[in-house]
């Protein structure tokens, strides 16, 4: 499949989804953001992917919404944007196959949010995260009140809506925001050995950790260990816990076929 502002590989068993749209410094335009959604149903179609990547190339993850096109915004039209690329979000989120957010630059407003639906976060030194949407007179409309609050508490999350300031890797990595900080050189290398090793695991086990983790944050401790159990329980119908147990019996790496 062909798109003028996402590029798509298949890297082994790894997508590399690349926004592409440098000169807009991948602003989140209407057709960028359906773009992204064609490519991750390509990815999630696909058996032979194990673990996607997305990324937004070396100098810039992702700038957020497209500000030209938002000034000529209607109250409609904003909600339209809004639940477009919420939509979209979403969809990345409850991918069934984890998803790591490769940053190596600014990635602000949106382009803060599309890390948060990300699994795992791995940032250059030169990233930067920042939700400054109230220096526009607006607020975070693509989830930001929500997962940034998830993931580094209220009060921090209040501290970086409210001033619209931008923090730097190593304090995103020191608040729970992101998972590794890496030299720029390192970057895609570091992120691709992270997604090869998860990609050697056991798919459906990692499918339903991550729905059964996504799920438990948003419910109470007695339902989320229910449904931990319902998990738990129906992996053992498959034949990768067989391969997985008699590998480790055997003391040979298994070879995990997803079925």
């Amino acid at each position: 499949m062909v798109f003028e502002k996402v590029r798509y590989e298949l890297i082994d068993s790894v997508a590399v989804v690349t926004l592409n749209d440098p000169k807009a410094n991948n602003a989140f335009s209407f057709q960028l953001v359906s773009e992204l959604s064609q490519a991750i149903d390509e990815a999630a179609n696909n058996e032979a992917v194990r673990v996607v990547m997305i990324t937004g190339g070396e100098k810039v993850f992702a700038a957020g919404g497209d500000i030209e096109g938002m000034l000529k915004m209607s109250v409609q039209e904003a909600s339209h944007y809004s639940e477009t690329v919420q939509k979209v979000f979403l969809k990345i989120e409850s991918l069934g196959k984890p998803v790591i957010a490769v940053v190596g630059g600014p990635a602000i407003g949106g382009g803060c949010e599309l890390t948060l639906i990300c699994d795992l976060r791995i940032a250059s030194t030169r990233a930067k995260f920042g939700q400054p949407e109230v220096d526009l007179g607006v607020m975070p409309g693509a989830g930001a009140t929500k997962r940034l609050t998830r993931l580094v508490g209220p009060a921090l999350a209040k501290e970086m809506i409210f001033t619209g300031k931008l923090i730097d890797a190593a304090t995103a990595k020191e608040i729970g925001l992101v998972n590794q900080v890496v030299e720029p050189a390192d970057l895609m290398n570091e992120a691709m050995k992270l997604a090869r090793k998860i990609a050697t695991k056991a798919p459906l086990a990692i499918r339903l950790a991550k729905e059964t983790i996504n799920r438990g944050m948003d419910t109470d401790i007695v339902s989320a260990t229910e449904y931990e159990t319902r998990g738990f329980a129906l992996l053992f119908s498959t034949a990768d816990r067989q391969e997985g147990m008699r590998a480790f019996l055997e003391k040979r790496r298994p070879d995990f076929q997803g079925k």
